[in-house]
Formats: C-alpha cells, sequence, structure tokens
C-alpha cells in the first residue's frame, strides 16, 4: 500500500520541458525536520489536494508598530508579507520564524504567537487537570474513606502512590511532603506528553518534552526550588565543603561544587529533551525508507515497508517504555537533588 501511494505520487510529476514522467525525489532531512519542528499550523491530514490543517495566530511585538495580531494564512505563502512581516527564507537567519522588515534589513520581533507546541502545551495541560479534577471528585463524593475506588480511579491512586512512595519518599527521605505535590505534577505531566506524543493524530501527535525550551522551563523549575530551598548545611557544603584547606584556599572545590549548580538542571533538560527526539525521530527514519526505496524498485519497495512497519512496531513499543522511565528518571533526579539541599532541616520545619 505504501509503494502503491508513493508510486502514485511520483507519476502525478512530469518534467516542464520534455513532458516525461519523473520521479521526484523526497527530501527526507526536510521531512522529519518539519514534522518535529515547532510551526505557526497544525497540520492534520490530506483530504485529496486540500491540506486540513489549524491555522494559528501570529502574536508579535515591533519596536516599530508595536503589537499586531492576525492569522498565519495571511503570511503563509513564500514570499509573501503583512504589515511588514515575514516567514524568513531557508538558510537565512531565524529561518522558518516571523521577521520583520526594517529598511533592508530583517528584524526579529517578540514572539508571543500561539505555535503548534504552544497549542499542544494548552491540552496536555487541560487533559491532565481533567483527570486529576476527575480523580479528586470520586474522593469528594467518599469522604469517610470506606468505599475502595475501582476502575480509572483505582489505577490512578496506585498510579499516584507508586510515584509519591517509591520515587519521591525513597528519594528524598522524610522531608518529602512539602515537594511532592510539585513533583507528582512533574512526573504526570512529563509522562502524559511523552506518551500524546506516540499518537499519530490529531490533538496528539506533538512531543513536547522533544523541545529543548519546554525542558529548560521544567528543568529550571526544578533548579530555583532546590536552591531556594536550600539549608545553612547544603550552601556550606558548597562554598566551605569539608575538605583539606589546600582545596579550599584557592577555591578549587568550591568553584567545582559551585559550578555543579548549573549542571544538573543543564542534565535534566538534555537528558529528557535528547532521548524524546531522539525516539521520535528513529521512527519517522524508519518510515522514511519506504519512500527512499520506491524510487529505486517496487521489490525492494515491499521488502522494506514490510521492515520499516515492525521496526517501528518495535520502536513505538519502545517509546512508551522510555515515556514512563524518563517522566520517572526526571522525578528521581529532581526529587534527590532537592532532597541533598534540604540536608540539616526538620520534618516539622518543613512542614510549615
Amino acid at each position: 500500500m505504501f509503494c502503491t501511494v508513493a508510486l502514485s505520487a511520483s507519476a502525478q510529476h512530469k518534467a516542464a520541458a520534455t513532458g516525461e514522467d519523473k520521479k521526484e525525489s523526497v527530501d527526507i532531512k526536510s521531512l522529519i525536520f518539519s514534522h518535529i519542528g515547532d510551526t505557526y499550523e497544525w497540520h492534520i491530514t490530506k483530504i485529496g489536494n486540500t491540506d486540513l490543517k489549524i491555522v494559528l495566530p501570529i502574536i508579535v511585538y515591533s519596536k516599530t508598530s508595536g503589537w499586531n495580531i492576525f492569522s498565519y494564512s495571511r503570511i503563509e505563502e513564500k514570499g509573501s508579507s503583512y504589515k511588514g512581516f515575514t516567514i524568513a527564507p531557508d538558510g537565512a537567519p531565524h529561518e522558518g520564524k516571523v521577521v520583520e522588515k526594517v529598511g533592508n534589513d530583517y528584524v526579529r520581533p517578540w514572539d508571543f504567537s500561539i505555535t503548534k507546541v504552544t497549542l499542544a502545551l494548552f491540552i496536555n495541560g487541560l487533559l491532565l487537570v481533567l483527570v486529576v479534577l476527575g480523580v479528586a471528585q470520586w474522593y469528594r463524593k467518599h469522604p469517610d474513606g470506606k468505599a475502595t475506588p475501582k476502575g480509572f480511579v483505582g489505577f490512578m491512586e496506585m498510579f499516584i502512590m507508586m510515584v509519591n512512595d517509591d520515587v519521591i519518599k525513597d528519594s528524598m527521605g522524610a522531608n518529602y511532603r512539602k515537594f511532592s505535590p510539585y513533583l507528582l505534577t512533574a512526573f504526570f505531566y512529563i509522562f502524559l506528553s511523552n506518551f500524546m506524543g506516540l499518537v499519530p493524530f490529531f490533538p496528539f501527535g506533538v512531543t513536547v518534552t522533544g523541545n529543548s525550551a519546554i525542558t529548560l522551563i521544567l528543568a529550571l523549575f526544578t533548579f530555583i526550588i532546590t536552591n531556594v530551598t536550600g539549608s545553612k548545611v547544603y550552601w556550606k557544603d558548597i562554598f566551605w565543603p569539608d575538605v583539606p584547606m589546600w582545596l579550599k584556599i584557592p577555591p578549587i572545590i568550591p568553584f567545582v561544587e559551585f559550578f555543579s549548580i548549573f549542571t544538573k538542571p543543564f542534565a535534566l533538560m538534555a537528558r529528557l529533551f535528547g532521548n524524546m527526539l531522539a525516539g521520535h525521530m528513529g521512527m519517522l527514519v524508519l518510515t522514511s525508507l519506504i519512500f527512499i526505496t520506491v524510487s529505486i524498485s517496487p521489490v525492494l519497495c515491499g521488502s522494506m515497508t514490510v521492515i520499516s512497519v515492525l521496526f517501528n512496531i518495535f520502536m513505538l513499543l519502545l517509546e512508551v517504555l522510555i515515556a514512563f522511565l524518563q517522566a520517572y528518571i526526571f522525578t528521581m533526579l529532581s526529587a534527590t537533588f532537592i532532597g541533598m539541599s534540604q540536608e540539616g532541616k526538620k520534618e516539622a520545619e518543613l512542614a510549615k
């Protein structure tokens, strides 16, 4: 089926000069990066020659013209512009982003647009809120604690207790209660976002954790909580650790310890971003093999189709496991970093 579609699509393109049929080569790089990249539209599917998509709003602030809000459809076509704004062409600085023409130069305005990743963030957040409120509603209806939750509520209770007791509590010790709300939220948001990126149809299909800006913000929350709530013992171990004096003056170890404050959240960001992006790209590359081999031989294409589909099924199952593991690892390391910063604080002090 894949080969037939690809061959039919290739046969429709004709040479302008000779009128002979030519099989158009597939730009695999463009195909992959257009899928995993952030855009101002959300392509859903194609019906015949019509693209079914959601065109998102452009919201920019320019130093020359102030706030501007308009639809992406106004500048969607290559070379088109609206009020001096256009999309930076391939190879140009800020490629694929909104730029403004000021004189003979193109300047990047402050961009607050609702992009595909932004919309996916809202959808994931709304879905998580609905799940949490739905579970909470059951407990409001059964305040006495005598009823046993079943079905989805029972599964969520088991899931939440597993993360709270086996991940957060084991990593932080007795001083875990104050930070459980943040860590549980981080775990379930990351897990939900990872899982939704594996479902290939709207409103799913966008792996927001494959965007470094998203993982940066998640890691930044852990960084702020770790250092703002850090105890005196935590800061003493950084700036005046229990090591020989010749390692403290000059401040060799203090410098290393201070530098580690920033490397820990960076490792959180890079690990989550790298694993989710790599898995998604791997599945796209395997799918692209079908379109690469179609121009070589229908027989080879048929063989590669079977191999590609089987490998994609294997990769999909693996990605489901990775979706859970990455949420687990991020939460466990965040709990460990925060727990280390609480050394010397009493549980009663944290419970205030």
